[in-house]
């Protein structure tokens, strides 16, 4: 009895000790402990359920606002293009106003000299006028003409009389002759007194005509920029109600996200369980088989790629990506942005110098452009025109990460943008905004992509 234990006892020592070589072969062969910790929090299915239906719920209203910020911001961008429209048109309306005031100025002062001129012509008839008639009073009262007739003053027969009566004769035609001339001289500077009239008054009906069209092409300036304002503060409320429901989804995701984690170590866990109640199945095995053991070679297994995402830029693009959404946030400044970063804007003589753009440093959207290709050593030029031709054209449909987008209105080309990836962009958007990330809006959009990288 007692040596039958004693064998017992020792073929108990031998198995523990061949359960404990496999033990460490497992932990060689496939990198687990040798003792399981104690098990983690493991969240209910219900837990997770409610948490993922939350965050569903709220990326349901980040999606919802996000479509209504798009659509105002698309309705934001009409106006803005009716805006400069109308801006314009009341520039145009200027012009002809300063140009018809002109022309007043100068019929006005035509007419006026042309009025000088004309009583001027009439006083010298009359003055002549006078001279011939006090010539001839005289004359014949004195029985003698004046100058050159003197010299007859001494002459007293009928013939001297005939001969200074015929040079009076001579003498006064010459004068109406001069007084003919005269007279028709003042008939055509009566004539054009009268044309100067007219072209004034038609110059001051011009000119009024402009004023008026002046006058009301600033009204519809005034209405178009303050239909401008109003949607800009609905995209800004919508603007904020988006940003307070993506930080909710945020709180929410990471809710999620937690709870899933802790259910994903609560796997791992029971995975490196199995792992150790396996490797003391296969001792238990081998202690009753003394012919040997051995240990499994534990299977690889790759991590799953996430697909979801997209594809991802390399290289010069992932540069020009980082180097745009560095400057999230800066402020939107007409005409801002070089190479080295945010610049001082410039006057437009419309919205943006409504906004100040011109004393704010930051960028507009071909502004940003400049400042994301430098990274990558590439210069474009400052006009979204311009830039839309600077790189090989692709189509709309196989944009990736790095590639420009751009918009039209009335087939100009006036907006910018960087491309993300996963339907997302980088933008300097518009005057009162600021560089941002949003939805690839595909109203207004050319059917290309240009591709620089």
């Amino acid at each position: 009895m007692r040596s039958r234990r004693s064998v017992s006892l020792g073929l108990f020592a031998t198995s523990v000790v061949l359960l404990s070589v496999v033990a460490l072969s497992s932990v060689s062969a496939v990198g687990t402990a040798v003792a399981v910790p104690p098990p983690p929090p493991n969240p209910s299915d219900s837990q997770l359920d409610a948490g993922r239906a939350e965050a569903d719920r709220r990326a349901g209203k980040v999606g919802e606002l996000t479509n209504q910020l798009a659509q105002a911001e698309s309705r934001l961008m009409r106006l803005q293009a009716e805006v400069e429209a109308k801006l314009e048109d009341a520039n145009k309306a200027l012009v002809d106003m300063q140009t018809a005031q002109d022309v007043a100025a100068q019929a006005a002062a035509d007419a006026e000299s042309a009025r000088r001129e004309s009583e001027g012509a009439g006083k010298a008839i009359d003055d002549a006028r006078d001279l011939l008639d006090d010539f001839a009073a005289g004359s014949y009262k004195q029985g003698s003409t004046v100058g050159s007739i003197s010299a007859y003053l001494g002459a007293k027969s009928p013939e001297d009389l005939l001969a200074r009566a015929e040079m009076l004769n001579a003498i006064s035609g010459t004068e109406l002759d001069a007084l003919d001339r005269l007279q028709r001289a003042r008939t055509e500077k009566a004539n054009r007194d009268s044309r100067a009239r007219a072209a004034l008054e038609l110059a001051d009906r011009k000119r009024s005509e402009a004023e008026q069209a002046k006058r009301e092409a600033d009204t519809a300036t005034a209405t178009a920029q303050r239909a401008r304002a109003d949607q800009a503060g609905q995209s800004q409320e919508l603007q904020a109600a988006k940003a307070d429901y993506e930080r909710q989804l945020t709180e929410a995701q990471a809710a999620v996200g937690g709870l899933e984690n802790q259910r994903q170590r609560y796997q791992e866990w029971l995975a490196a369980k199995q792992r150790e109640d396996e490797a003391n199945a296969a001792a238990a095995a081998a202690a009753q088989n003394t012919g040997g053991g051995g240990g499994s070679g534990g299977g690889g297994g790759g991590g799953s790629a996430d697909d979801s995402a997209g594809p991802r830029p390399i290289g010069s693009a992932r540069t020009v990506i980082n180097r745009a959404l560095s400057q999230l946030g800066v402020q939107y400044a007409w005409g801002g942005g070089n190479a080295h970063g945010p610049t001082r804007g410039i006057r437009d003589g419309g919205v943006a110098d409504a906004f100040g753009d011109y004393a704010k440093i930051g960028f507009d959207c071909s502004g940003l452009m400049i400042y994301a290709f430098a990274g990558a050593g590439i210069r474009l030029p400052h006009y979204s025109g311009y830039q839309a031709t600077a790189g090989r054209r692709v189509p709309l449909s196989q944009k990736a990460p790095g590639d420009m987008l751009f918009w039209t209105t009335g087939g100009r080309i006036h907006h910018v943008a960087l491309y993300l990836g996963n339907g997302q962009m980088v933008e300097a958007p518009y005057s009162g905004s600021r560089v941002r990330i949003a939805p690839v809006r595909y109203g207004g959009i050319v059917p290309y992509a240009t591709r620089v990288l």
